[in-house]
C-alpha cells in the first residue's frame, strides 16, 4: 500500500522550499507562519523536522507503554500545517483535543493515539506520518529528527555552589525543570541515526529555520544528531535562527538574546548562520546583539514578531518577516 501524495499547490516563480527544525509550541508558531506563506504561494514545500525526546505527559506514557517515538510534538507540527478551511480546522482541533475525566485516557491527545495506531499498523514511523499528513490535508511534511526514542541529558551547575560542580540530569522534563545553569546537553543513546528523509530535506532546501522553542530540549538537540548536524553544515540552504522572546523558567533563566545565541554556537561552532531574527521589543541591548550576530557572520533581522502584549510569536507577523527575508 503506497502513501498518497501530500496536498500541494502550483509553485509560483518566487516560491521556495523550507525546512523548520524544533519542537513544541515554538515549532508550531514557525510552521503556522510557513503555512500562511504556502497558502500565498511564497513557499511551495514545507518540511518539519521534530525533536523526539519528550518523556512527560501523554507522550511519555505512550512511549513507555508502546516503545514508540513520543508523538506529542509530531502531532502539534501536523496540526500547525492544517489549512484554515473547515476540513483543516476540524482535524487540527480533533488532533489537539485531550480526554478529560479521571480514567486511564485522561490527558491523552487524540492525535497522539492516532499516530501510535498508525505506527503499529504500518511499522514505519515516517510512512505513518505521511499518511496522517494526507488525512489532515497538511500543507507540508512532518518528520522525526531520528527514528529511535532517546533521552536528553544535561550537565547542570548548582547556582548556589562556589566550586562549579555539575550534576547530570536525564530526561527532557527533568532538564527543563531542574534549577541551575545548563552547561551542556547531550543525547542518550549518543549519536543516534538521523531520519534519512530529514537529512535529504535539509540538503535540498533553500531555507532552514532553527527555533524558536525550548532552547536546550527542543532546538539544540537537532545539532546533537550527527547526520542532521552534518547536513546543516553542508547544505546550500540559508540557515535562519529564530530567537526566543523571553527566558524560559528553569531552562534558560537569566538568558537574553545574546546568551541564547552563544549557547547554540557553543554546541555547534561549525554551524553557518545566514540570519538571526529577533523581536524588536525583546532585545534589551541592540548593539550587543548586533555584535554577537556579526561575530558569527550572520545578518541581524529586527522585526515585530511577538503577539502584542504576549510572550509568544505571532504567526502572521512572523510570516511577513520571513517573506521579506526570503525575497530580499
Amino acid at each position: 500500500m503506497g502513501v498518497p501524495p501530500l496536498t500541494s499547490q502550483p509553485r509560483s516563480v518566487h516560491s521556495q522550499s523550507v525546512v523548520a527544525l524544533g519542537g513544541g509550541h515554538g515549532l508550531h508558531a514557525s510552521l503556522s507562519a510557513l503555512r500562511m506563506l504556502h497558502d500565498s504561494l511564497d513557499v511551495d514545500r514545507i518540511t518539519a523536522v521534530v525533536t523526539v525526546a519528550d518523556n512527560g505527559g501523554s507522550s511519555g506514557r505512550l512511549r513507555q507503554e508502546f516503545g514508540v517515538l513520543p508523538p506529542g510534538d509530531l502531532r502539534m507540527a501536523l496540526s500547525a500545517l492544517c489549512g484554515e478551511d473547515e476540513w483543516g480546522r476540524t482535524w487540527a482541533e480533533l488532533f489537539q483535543h485531550r480526554f478529560g475525566g479521571e480514567g486511564e485516557m485522561q490527558g491523552h491527545a487524540i492525535g497522539n493515539l492516532v499516530l501510535v495506531g498508525l505506527w503499529e499498523l504500518m511499522g514505519d514511523h515516517v510512512r505513518a506520518l505521511d499518511w496522517a499528513g494526507t488525512l489532515l490535508g497538511a500543507r507540508g511534511r512532518v518528520l522525526p529528527m531520528a527514528t529511535t526514542p532517546m533521552d536528553i541529558t544535561a550537565e547542570v551547575r548548582d547556582p548556589h555552589s562556589s566550586d562549579g560542580v555539575t550534576t547530570t540530569v536525564r530526561g527532557q522534563k527533568e532538564v527543563a525543570t531542574t534549577p541551575g545553569e545548563i552547561v551542556q546537553v547531550a543525547l542518550d543513546p549518543e549519536g543516534p541515526d538521523a531520519c534519512s528523509e530529514a537529512v535529504q530535506a535539509i540538503e535540498e532546501a533553500e531555507w532552514v529555520l532553527l527555533g524558536p522553542g525550548s532552547w536546550f530540549t527542543s532546538v539544540i538537540p537537532h545539532l546533537m544528531v550527527p547526520g542532521l548536524r552534518e547536513a546543516l553544515t553542508r547544505t546550500p540552504a540559508k540557515v535562519v535562527l529564530l530567537l526566543n522572546l523571553v527566558a524560559q523558567e528553569g531552562e534558560t533563566a537569566g538568558y537574553g538574546p545574546v546568551e541564547h545565541l552563544a549557547a547554540l554556537m557553543r554546541h555547534a561552532p561549525d554551524l553557518a548562520l545566514h540570519a538571526v531574527v529577533a523581536d524588536r521589543g525583546s532585545v534589551p541591548d541592540t548593539d550587543a546583539l548586533a555584535g554577537a550576530v556579526g561575530a558569527v557572520g550572520a545578518q541581524l533581522v529586527l522585526a515585530d514578531v511577538a503577539s502584542p502584549g504576549e510572550a509568544h510569536h505571532d504567526p502572521s507577523r512572523l510570516a511577513a518577516t520571513l517573506r521579506a527575508l526570503m525575497s530580499a
